[in-house]
C-alpha cells in the first residue's frame, strides 16, 4: 500500500490563488450579464477599478542613470 504525500504549502497558494481568480472571472461575467440585460455600459465600469494585479504595490521610483545614490542629497 502506498502512502500519500502531503501537499506543500506553496502548492496549496497557488491553487487557492488560481481558485480565487477563477472565482473574480465568474463574479465579472454574471456583472456583465446583469449589466447587459439592465441596458448599462460595463466597459467603462471595468476600465475605472483596477486590479490588484494591475496595481503594483512596492514600485519605487526608477533613477536616471546620471544620479547615483549618493548625489541625491536627502531632505
Amino acid at each position: 500500500m502506498s502512502s500519500k504525500r502531503q501537499q506543500t504549502m506553496a502548492k496549496m497558494a497557488r491553487e487557492r490563488t488560481v481558485r480565487e481568480r477563477r472565482e473574480r472571472k465568474q463574479e465579472k461575467k454574471r456583472e456583465k450579464r446583469l449589466a447587459a440585460a439592465e441596458g448599462r455600459d460595463v466597459t467603462s465600469d471595468a476600465a475605472a477599478e483596477p486590479t490588484s494585479e494591475e496595481t503594483p504595490l512596492d514600485v519605487a521610483p526608477e533613477q536616471t542613470s546620471d544620479e547615483s545614490p549618493a548625489d541625491v542629497a536627502p531632505d
